[in-house]
């Protein structure tokens, strides 16, 4: 059998769809064939699609969570991964073990190789394609109950969407992705809409005017059940009787949750969370509807245990180092809700910038967002990843918006750089560490040596 570490090297020699072009990535004739050649295993369980630009990850980990809680034995399919390729992989919040990962790799592989002999794929499967047919490999093996799948990249061509969902889920729909989604936020909602199906239950939220329209075609000319999870998004304002409580660590507020009035706790920061959580809570009472088994009560303590690190997470300061904040931020609409978080949480505590992105991201859209409220910014880029923007290109665009700024060679490096600036500038500045999910993973590592995090729900 392939060992684990063999595994993992061969998925990546197999590219990143990003590098493959629009051909490799968007075509689920391929997909499909992969899956019928393993006995079709997505077809074994149910399944919720969860698609959007931002706020995929943590919406699909609190439903997760929320249905662990319930007693369901629930997969969960997220992308990237911060730390470990695994992470990938859940099932009732343990991450899929190094053995087991390798197995399934090998059943994968096994599957495809004689298709690409026979001609049936033109080629091995993509990385993305080869890691989800592992989950609903790995899933259908574990007898889950039901499975949480987060779209990678638009929807309607993306390797998750050979499914037939349950329920549909779209969070909020910003510019990214132009080269293979579109150029507008309509074109873009167009694709995310591809998950929907007809007779089956889509939950959103109102957004961006020309994101509602897209989705609310897509919604009538399929004849799909709409329905808004703004019911459970509560009110920030202070005459409301559901006044949200929130501090660095969490958010609180009340809520009626299939008819019962229950106390929401959530361990992630942010007001743009509110709108992931009003949609998982939403999505959770539909499954309700469906006959899953849950309660106000499971649904209260499933959020309350959502497990989801890297998304505005807070280590706190101690004797040898400064209060440090992770947030992956990597597109605009990212960098503006993280920028306002900061604002909340730090007020005006001066802040030390650790930033690495991919090149293919809108990087001078997101600099132009976060670096000139920072007192400094250290540039570095993730290891060994070829997408990662050079940290000589971000330095040149930091001088052209006269940022202050250093550049370090590698991530561990960075840290310690981002450490001493904020020490410099008194006991009360903070590094924020953000821009990309790889360089959120390096840092932790160098922080700790350790995953954050990773534990049961």
């Amino acid at each position: 059998m392939t060992s684990f570490q063999h595994a993992v090297d061969r998925l990546y020699a197999l590219g990143h769809e990003l590098q493959q072009g629009p051909s490799r990535k968007f075509d689920l004739a391929h997909m499909r064939a992969l899956c019928d050649a393993l006995g079709n295993p997505q077809r074994s369980f149910p399944s919720v699609l969860i698609a959007g630009t931002n706020g995929k990850g943590s919406t699909a980990a609190t439903l997760a969570s929320i249905l662990h809680a319930s007693s369901h034995r629930v997969g969960l399919y997220t992308s990237p991964h911060l730390l470990r390729i695994n992470e990938r992989i859940c099932v009732s919040g343990q991450p899929i073990p190094d053995d087991l990962f390798a197995a399934v790799y090998d059943r994968v592989t096994a599957a495809a190789m004689p298709l690409v002999a026979a001609s049936a794929l033109p080629h091995l499967p993509s990385f993305f394609e080869t890691m989800t047919a592992m989950a609903f490999d790995f899933f259908a093996a574990s007898k889950i109950e039901i499975a949480i799948l987060e779209v990678g990249m638009g929807g309607r061509l993306d390797a998750t969407n050979i499914v037939e969902p349950v329920l549909s889920v779209i969070t909020d729909i910003d510019i990214d992705h132009q080269k293979y989604l579109g150029n507008t936020i309509a074109e873009i909602a167009r694709e995310k809409a591809g998950i929907l199906r007809p007779n089956v239950t889509a939950v959103t939220l109102p957004q961006h005017p020309e994101a509602n329209q897209a989705l609310g075609e897509r919604i009538v000319a399929l004849g799909a059940r709409a329905v808004s999870a703004a019911r459970n998004l509560p009110s920030l304002s202070p005459q409301s009787s559901a006044l949200v409580h929130t501090s660095s660590v969490e958010t609180r507020f009340q809520l009626s949750v299939l008819g019962e009035e229950v106390e929401i706790v959530s361990p992630l920061v942010g007001r743009h969370q509110l709108r992931n959580l009003a949609l998982a809570i939403t999505a959770a009472e539909e499954l309700a509807a469906q006959g899953f088994h849950l309660t106000a009560e499971s649904i209260a303590a499933g959020t309350r245990h959502t497990v989801w690190p890297g998304r505005f997470q807070r280590i706190e300061a101690t004797a040898q180092r400064p209060e440090i904040i992770l947030d992956v931020a990597h597109n605009p609409a990212g960098a503006w809700a993280l920028s306002a978080a900061l604002t909340e949480h730090l007020g005006e505590r001066p802040r030390v910038l650790l930033f690495g992105a991919m090149a293919d991201k809108a990087v001078d859209q997101i600099a132009k967002i976060l670096w000139p409220r920072m007192a400094h910014v250290v540039l570095t880029r993730a290891a060994n990843n070829p997408r990662s923007a050079p940290a000589s290109d971000l330095a040149a665009l930091a001088q052209s918006l006269g940022v202050e700024h250093s550049v370090s060679a590698t991530v561990r490096e960075g840290v310690e750089l981002a450490m001493a600036e904020a020490r410099s500038l008194g006991p009360e500045a903070a590094v924020v560490i953000a821009g990309s999910i790889y360089v959120a993973g390096e840092a932790v590592q160098a922080l700790s040596g350790a995953s954050p995090c990773l534990k049961n729900f």
